[in-house]
């Protein structure tokens, strides 16, 4: 039976959801196609791809996925406060902003604003978040 290895290439659908139950991407969604990738290319997070080695085709699986293996811990240096002048006017707690640093543009998150400064999180949306994927193999080559 074939079954998926470390430098296989699948497709496969998935459902991500975080610990409390909500979805955040899932190839089921209307208009999708399921994910194909090339497993060892570092084009998935580490535990996605762990979590369907030595699956097999029609196989479905739930991962759980912990912060480190899936898009980081929080790292608190992305976290800056910068004057309220430097961001856009009426930018509120839960805006997504670009940032330009010196590698280029950065999303980031409003994450605090007072009357003088802005809290910036140019962290991953995910990161420090366990990840918990439904994953259903269609395809080993």
């Amino acid at each position: 039976m074939n079954t998926v290895t470390a430098n296989s290439t699948v497709k496969v659908n998935y459902t991500g959801k975080l610990e409390n139950g909500d979805i955040f991407d899932s190839s089921l969604n209307e208009g999708r196609e399921p994910l194909t990738a090339k497993l060892g290319m570092g084009k998935l997070i580490r535990g996605f791809e762990a979590g369907l080695v030595g699956m097999t085709i029609g196989e479905t699986k739930l991962v759980e996925i912990e912060p480190e293996n899936a898009y980081g811990l929080i790292r608190e240096e992305m976290i800056v406060e910068v004057p309220i002048d430097n961001v856009p006017k009426g930018a509120k707690v839960g805006d997504m902003l670009q940032s330009m640093t010196n590698n280029g543009p950065v999303n980031v998150s409003v994450i605090s604003v007072n009357e003088k400064t802005v809290t910036l999180d140019a962290n991953h949306p995910l990161a420090g978040k366990k990840l918990i994927f439904e994953l259903e193999v269609l395809e080993i080559n």
